[in-house]
Parts: structure tokens; sequence; C-alpha cells
């Protein structure tokens, strides 16, 4: 348990306040007893050493000599059973002389000074005060023991006599007891302590139910429910809980519903005007290999009717493409690949050679699908080419990807993998930083001033969801500027494992792959060397796969 959770302060709270409590009653019942015990002892012994001294003294001779005042300490010093207190009497007619029941422990030098000056004082006699000479008592610390110390003087020409009663069975005592109500203090805390957790375990216990279907209704198991007892505030949550999740569950199917229909909607259209498109496209070719002997007056009409074919074709190819990810129907065909290659495959089916910079060793083979990553490079190099400009410099290498862990323990339970890094870097001024966040979403340009643009905002999330369903990333990233102080240019980097992370290996192909073989993609994203479709944002151009390069 965390010393944040709640359990441990309502436990902590619990043992404080029972602490708090059983402190202040222990303490407040040892006074009590303290004083009672010491109270009682400390009157029976004064009383008693008052009544046998005047006893005592009246039958003492009228000039007591020494061995007088002698007897008389043993004497007094003789009280009942339980009292056991020592006396020592002195005499002023007899200065020199000290009587003591314990001459070897008691001496008129241990009473204290302040008794010693009070007890010889004779207080003035009238209606509050009916003896000449009172009875005086100190409690004090002798070699390490209490002792209760008393005087009086009993007639002003008789002797004074003072008593030492040990009050350490009374200490003994009040130690007993101090430390049973110590012990019913710690029972108390451990019983307040157990009752904490018996209570948080009654509101903690609702609180963890109600956690564990909020992760439940959080991982999409929309039908969860709390079991509602009781009609306290616990039971109202839980009833809110309820009808929240009902409410939430049926928005949720709403939108659900909703977003089906509309994927249904866009993969519906996209089939439909592929029929048509297709007829289009073919009278399209037919009407550019003619533009030159049309009538001038038509030749830019043609031309004009030709690349829009050519542009709904690219977004009907690539919202087609756009339904296979988000219906999860897209798979892999993974194949052994060289990837300097592949992209040499590329490049070349684009005739983009004068254009692109290739920094790719041989050899570096991974098992990928040779279409969709043609469809990646194509994006990657094609919008490089027509946003940053030329030179374009492709850079690939390996590095280790970093180990799985068991985050419990800490350790590498699988070794590293190596993967496939690709950089693109272009020559132009960079991606502005508030767009970066953005390159990578749907149909989404930086220029919001042009209402019509060549490309269709799909090429980099299509590339995107390629290279995750490849088990990779794609990051979009401005270098640092060169030396003579001009940009960097924009750098995209793909990262992908050597072996696929998505995807059946060697699984079936698309149902409907886009374009189809030599198929005709956007910004020469059509076949390619590869012979599969191409999607991306760029200038409309054929790839290898049509028989023809255009840039």
């Amino acid at each position: 348990m965390r010393l944040t959770s709640l359990r441990i302060r309502l436990i902590a709270v619990f043992a404080l306040v029972a602490l708090t409590a059983a402190v202040s009653a222990s303490g407040i019942a040892y006074w009590l007893n303290r004083d009672a015990v010491l109270k009682r002892a400390q009157d029976s012994a004064l009383n008693d050493f008052r009544d046998s001294l005047t006893r005592n003294v009246s039958e003492m001779p009228l000039a007591p000599d020494c061995r007088d005042l002698q007897a008389l300490a043993r004497v007094v010093a003789s009280p009942p059973p339980g009292l056991n207190y020592q006396v020592v009497v002195v005499d002023a007619a007899h200065p020199d002389c000290t009587a003591s029941s314990l001459p070897e422990q008691f001496t008129l030098a241990r009473v204290p000074a302040a008794l010693r000056a009070a007890v010889p004082v004779a207080r003035p006699l009238g209606d509050g005060n009916s003896y000449r000479y009172h009875l005086y008592w100190q409690r004090v610390v002798l070699d390490g023991e209490p002792f209760l110390v008393g005087g009086t003087r009993i007639v002003p020409t008789g002797p004074t006599a003072y008593m030492f009663k040990s009050l350490g069975d009374e200490r003994a005592d009040l130690d007993t007891l101090a430390w049973s109500l110590g012990i019913a203090a710690l029972l108390a805390l451990v019983g307040s302590a157990l009752l904490a957790q018996a209570a948080s375990a009654t509101v903690l216990r609702p609180v963890q139910r109600l956690g564990e279907a909020a992760r439940r209704l959080g991982e999409g198991r929309w039908d969860t429910r709390l079991e509602v007892r009781g009609a306290d505030e616990l039971a109202d949550v839980a009833r809110t809980f309820n009808s929240t999740a009902e409410a939430l569950a049926a928005q949720v199917e709403e939108l659900s519903a909703r977003e089906a229909a509309s994927r249904r909607f866009v993969a519906d259209m996209s089939h439909e005007l592929r029929t048509p498109l297709t007829a289009m496209t073919a009278v399209t070719d037919i009407l550019e290999d003619e533009a030159d002997a049309l009538d001038p007056m038509i030749e830019p009409a043609v031309r004009l009717v030709v690349s829009e074919t050519r542009r709904l074709s690219d977004l009907v190819e690539n919202l087609m493409e756009v339904t296979r990810f988000d219906a999860g129907t897209a798979k892999l065909v993974a194949d052994e690949v060289d990837i300097a290659d592949l992209i040499m495959s590329c490049i070349d089916g684009r005739a983009w050679f004068d254009a692109v910079e290739l920094d790719a060793p041989r050899g570096m083979v991974a098992r990928v699908d040779p279409r969709r990553l043609d469809v990646v490079f194509a994006n990657l190099i094609g919008n490089a080419l027509k946003h940053g400009g030329s030179p374009v410099v492709v850079r690939v290498r390996t590095e280790p990807r970093p180990a799985h862990v068991r985050t419990a323990e800490g350790r590498a339970v699988l070794p590293p993998e190596e993967q496939v890094v690709v950089e693109v870097r272009d020559s132009g001024p960079g991606i502005p930083e508030d767009v970066l966040p953005h390159v990578f979403d749907r149909f989404y340009k930086a220029d919001k001033g042009r209402a019509r643009s060549e490309g269709s905002g799909l090429g980099l999330s299509i590339a995107m969801e390629n290279a995750r369903i490849h088990g990779g990333t794609i990051t979009a990233a401005n270098a640092p500027a060169k030396p003579d102080g001009s940009p960097g240019g924009a750098v995209f980097t793909l990262v992908l494992p050597k072996e696929p992370s998505g995807g059946p290996d060697g699984g079936p192909a698309d149902a409907d792959p886009p374009g189809g073989s030599g198929g005709r993609g956007s910004a020469g994203g059509v076949g390619g060397a590869a012979g599969g479709a191409g999607v991306q944002d760029g200038s409309a151009g054929e790839g290898a796969g049509a028989g023809r390069g255009q840039r």
C-alpha cells in the first residue's frame, strides 16, 4: 500500500485520535491516582506522628536530658505496621544533642532548610488558628529515594521533632500503575488501528469496485455496471456511475454507428467511382495522346480535363486505402527485400535520379511489403522534392532496437533486434513549428490560404499507416541550421523493424489493392518497380509499372 493511500491515512487518523485520547485519559488517571496515593500515605503518617508525639511529650520530665530525647525519638518512631517512619528530636536547651531513631541515616542536617526555619516559628492565636505551632511537611528525594519530611513543636519550651517517611512503596505502586496505563494505551492504539482497518474496508471496498468498473469502462466494456447496496452516499455514487455509464454507452454506440456509416459511405462511394473513373482514365489517356493534334482553342480544356481526372482518381484510391486501414482489413504481403534496391526502384520509376542523392549500402535486407514500402518512399521523397526542393538526400542505416524489458523487474527479457532507419532530408526552409504536430493528420494542409492544392492531404497519413502496419513509425523534424546560417531543411525519419510486427507474415494481399498492378497513383506513386500502387501528395506521374516516368 502506498503511504499516501486513503487506507493508510484513515488508519493514521484513527491511531492518532486513539493515541491522543488514551494518553490524555492515562495521564489524567495517573495524576489523580498519584495524588490520592500520596495524600493517603502522607495524611496517615503525619497524623500518627503528631498523635504519638503529643502523647509521649506529655510523659517526659520538665527538664529532659539527651537520654530522654533519645528515648522519645525511639518511642515516637515505633508507628503501627505499614507507616514505617524515622524520627529526629532536637531541643534548644541541648544544642549539642540530636536524638535520632536511626542516626546512621537520618540527622538534623538532612531536614530541608525551609522546613527547619518554619517549624520553630510560633503563630498568633486567633479565630482561624487554634494552635501556636503547626505541623509542616515537605516531599524530598534523599539518596535517590522519595521521602516525606514533617516537623513540629508541641510546647514553646519543649523539643522539636522531625519525621522521615519513605515513599518508596508508593512510588513502586505508581510505577506499576503507569505501566498498566501505558499497556492500556498501546492496546487502545492497536485496537484503533484494527477498527480503522475494518472501517476503511467498508469505505474503500466500494471505491475499489468503482475504480475497477471505471477501468473496465475505459477498456471499452460498455456493459459494466455497479451493484447498488444500501441508501448511503456510496450507493448514490454507484447509481450515478451506472446512469453515467448507460448514457456514455448510448453515446458511444451512436457515434460508432455514425462512424461505421461514414466509413461505409466512403468505401461505397470510392468503389462506385472506380468504374466510371476507369473509363474516364482510358479516355483521358487517348485525349492526352491526341492533344497536340486538337484545335489550339480546345487543347487547354482537354489537358485540364486530363489533369483533374487523374487527381480525382488519385483521391478515390487514397480514400479506399484509408477505409482499409480504418476497417483493419489492410494486410502485409511480406518478402525479403533489399532496402537499397527498393529505394532505387522507387527513384528510378519516377525519374528522380537527378534530384535525389541516395546513401544506402546494399545487403541491408528486411522482411517488408514492397508495395506498401514503395508507397512510403514515394510520399516522403516526392513531398521533399515538392515542398523542400532538390537535392533531396536519402540515407539508410541500421541500429539496434531498444530491448524489451520487464517493467516490474527492470531486466531485458529479449535481446535487442536491429531496425532499419531511413532519413529523407530536403533542401528547403523546413517545416513551421506550428505545422510539425499536424503533418501526419488527414486532409491537413499547411497553407490554409489556398482553397485548392495539388495534393489531397492524405499522403503522409497513409505513409504513417503503412509504417505502423510494419511495426514502425515515421517522425518529422527540422534539421539544424547549416554553418552559413541557412535552414537545414525538413527531415522525415522512417524506422522499421527487420521483421514486421504488424499483419500476418506472408499473408494474403489486400482484397482490393489501391491502383492494382501497374496502376496509377499520385506523384508518380503508381506501380514503380515493385509493380504496386503508390499514394502521395504530389504532382501526378506514372510509375515504371505503367511503362514510363514523368517528373
